[in-house]
């Protein structure tokens, strides 16, 4: 060894190590989960929009009142889908018989856009959890949302953890299935319908069913069709919705891009035509002119689900639940816009069980303000946060002032 190397090996030293070392284990520190918010939530009785549902049934409610939540529910509120009070009742709701003392309530909950009388009773800094209705909305229900520094969120713009809307597609799959029985209801003679039974049977060929729109309404309006032995055409302008349509229903059927000549073709034949297309900006576009209807075999069946947004029949105009058809050119038209709620209880079931899990999820997080911070897809549906309107058509439509929620959130942070 080198006089270096030894001197090297001299100044390294061995480890000692104490008999009394010990490992002392550190204090564990854990995240502070926020404190649990007790929400105050009121469930008003709808009396517009020819309303019959509910936003959260009696089932959803005692699974709310027994987390600690107060729940108000108006006299009659669900009488339209058969809840009654003494349903709410037994849930541990508080049936309130004064609407402006429901109004009390910090959360309102409602299967029906806000009425001018209920924009009135709204208090400050509440939270409204509602659909809207584009083509009805009003500048001066807006203004008062925005005065009273009220949060609204349109439940039909909630995005859930899948990235689909999952009211939306409740509802969807509802008026898909609702518009062949109402075809098949009308094609009979008792509401003055030519008595074609829609499935055929052996000897008889079956009704022609045409459905434009290869969307969630159209995919179960086609189930529905098949499953009760009808003839079904598809149209709709995107390849890959009517790939994805056969794909999910399993059947082969006639499907065709939106091409006028053919369309007026297969209309001519059909006995009955459902509108299923998705709104664009908005509003329905008109894909069936008012030549291709008066081209229709008489007794021929319309049933328009588009209505909530214009509709695509140039032919159509709004009917409601009470006086559904009309007939035009000798073909009979059902035009209701709130389909949905002509089998109300269920309906109220599809929302309820939407709802219920964010409002455990938002008290859960401290609040309704700490689930928008929190979730994307609750923050989609926000339109109204505080005195600002967060959605950007909204705030176009009647020349307010648009503030993007990303950045408010992050400005109050």
């Amino acid at each position: 060894m080198s006089v270096l190397n030894a001197s090297v090996a001299g100044m390294i030293k061995k480890p000692y190590i104490s008999p009394s070392f010990s490992y002392v284990p550190l204090e564990e520190t854990l995240q502070i989960a926020p404190k649990k918010n007790r929400l105050f939530i009121g469930i008003p009785k709808e009396t517009s929009f020819q309303e019959n549902r509910i936003a959260l049934t009696p089932d959803a409610v005692s699974v709310l009142v027994n987390d600690g939540h107060d729940v108000a529910v108006e006299h009659g509120a669900g009488d339209g889908s058969f809840y009654f009070d003494n349903d709410y009742s037994e849930a541990g709701a508080h049936i309130v018989y004064d609407k402006p003392q429901l109004f009390r309530a910090t959360t309102i909950i409602k299967s029906a856009p806000i009425s001018d009388e209920e924009a009135g009773l709204l208090q400050p800094n509440q939270v409204v959890i509602s659909p809207i209705h584009m083509p009805l909305l009003k500048a001066e229900i807006m203004e008062q949302l925005i005065a009273k520094k009220i949060i609204a969120i349109a439940f039909e713009s909630i995005k859930d953890d899948a990235g689909t809307y999952p009211i939306v597609r409740s509802m969807s799959e509802i008026a898909g299935n609702y518009a062949i029985l109402a075809a098949a209801r009308y094609l009979g003679n008792p509401d003055n319908g030519k008595g074609v039974l829609l499935g055929g049977i052996s000897g008889v060929p079956p009704a022609r069913v045409l459905i434009i729109g290869a969307g969630v309404v159209g995919e179960f309006a086609a189930r529905a069709a098949f499953g009760l032995g009808a003839s079904v055409a598809i149209f709709d302008n995107s390849i890959y919705r009517l790939m994805r349509l056969q794909n999910n229903i399993g059947h082969r059927c006639f499907t065709s891009v939106l091409e006028p000549v053919t369309l007026a073709e297969e209309l001519r034949i059909a006995d009955v035509a459902v509108g299923a297309l998705k709104p664009v900006n908005g509003i329905t576009p008109v894909v069936v002119t008012d030549q291709m209807v008066s081209n229709m075999k008489a007794g021929s069946v319309i049933i328009d689900v588009s209505m909530d947004r214009g509709g695509c029949f140039e032919t159509s105009r709004l009917t409601s639940h009470e006086k559904p058809t009309f007939k035009k050119y000798d073909v009979i038209h059902y035009c209701v816009p709130n389909i949905a709620s002509g089998v109300s209880r269920t309906a109220s079931r599809a929302i309820s069980n939407v709802l219920m899990p964010i409002l455990q999820q938002a008290a859960d997080m401290g609040g309704v303000e700490d689930i928008i911070l929190a979730k994307s897809g609750i923050r989609r549906g926000v339109y109204m946060y505080k005195g600002c309107v967060t959605n950007a058509p909204i705030a176009k439509r009647f020349n307010f002032k648009y503030t993007d929620l990303d950045l408010l959130l992050a400005s109050q942070s």
